[in-house]
């Protein structure tokens, strides 16, 4: 595979932070552009307001850093743009600032892109747009399991702000004809909150409801991110990105049943099968799992 000069988006989060080093190990360059730097080793680091349109325009046609001087050849155009940045979740900025920089913010990393001619770009969607993560009260899909060709309809400033970006992505993507992938991010989890937090999930699994019980492994949304810049030609596409299992011990089926009572079962789910489904990206990017939370946690006997 060709290494990539990337633009990347909020790779000083929670998610970026893991994502970016998956993404060096795989011979890219990456210029992390956030409010703050990403300290890692050979990462490029420029701070940018992603609000702000033309300081996007200006670092998406900028040197990524001081060695590419040298050669006398001008910038170099970057061969993709992964956005991550964003408030994360409702309940850190007030809601209309939540909607504003996140709906602001990727209109104005898809059109930089688009209109610079770069022509890979994968967005940050969310879970949360499926409408059950901050509902309002106990809210039960339509059908399990959730894929993506489900009918979003999320109640939250946050769980819109990431509808309304996937149909920014799919208007950008109809006028241009770039490749933009957008990505419904489960829960994200770093390796050391394993130990952490799994141990408390696995004995009371009512508390992961609201996730519909869906994880990914921040290495594992590296590998996703990395399988997408290799896929061309999908056009406007969205895939969940999750791992395979729920983050319980309890089977698919009984926690369809437990937690999500009456709600119809579309297909016949294997036994610990993610009711949040990646089975897009298993066949469509050959996503292959790495980080089973069963690897990580002691179950008890």
């Amino acid at each position: 595979m060709t290494a990539m000069r990337i633009f990347f988006t909020g790779g000083s989060g929670k998610a970026g932070k893991h994502v970016i080093p998956y993404l060096l190990d795989q011979g890219h360059r990456v210029m992390n552009v956030d409010l703050v730097p990403l300290n890692h080793p050979g990462v490029d680091n420029l701070i940018a307001d992603i609000t702000d349109s033309g300081q996007i325009f200006n670092a998406m046609s900028s040197y990524a850093g001081l060695d590419e001087l040298e050669p006398g050849n001008g910038v170099p155009r970057f061969d993709a743009v992964v956005h991550f940045a964003a408030v994360p979740r409702i309940l850190i900025k007030p809601d209309n600032e939540t909607f504003r920089v996140n709906t602001i913010g990727t209109y104005n990393v898809i059109e930089a892109a688009v209109k610079l001619g770069i022509r890979k770009i994968i967005i940050a969607s969310s879970e949360t747009t499926y409408g059950i993560c901050f509902s309002d009260g106990k809210t039960n899909p339509g059908v399990l399991p959730l894929e993506e060709d489900y009918d979003v309809d999320p109640m939250d400033s946050y769980g819109l702000s990431k509808v309304v970006n996937e149909k920014t992505a799919r208007s950008f993507q109809r006028r241009s004809g770039v490749d933009i992938y957008a990505l419904r991010i489960g829960n994200v989890i770093e390796p050391h909150e394993y130990a952490e937090l799994f141990p408390y999930y696995l004995a009371n699994p009512e508390v992961r409801r609201r996730n519909a019980f869906c994880y990914i492994d921040a290495r594992d949304l590296g590998q996703i991110v990395d399988l997408c810049l290799q896929k061309d030609n999908l056009g406007f596409q969205v895939f969940n990105a999750g791992n395979d299992h729920n983050g319980a011990v309890i089977s698919s089926k009984e926690l369809a049943e437990t937690y999500f009572p009456g709600v119809p079962i579309v297909r016949e789910l294997e036994e610990n099968e993610a009711l949040f489904s990646n089975r897009k990206i298993r066949e469509v990017l050959g996503f292959k799992e790495q980080h089973n939370w069963r690897k990580y946690v002691r179950q008890s006997d």
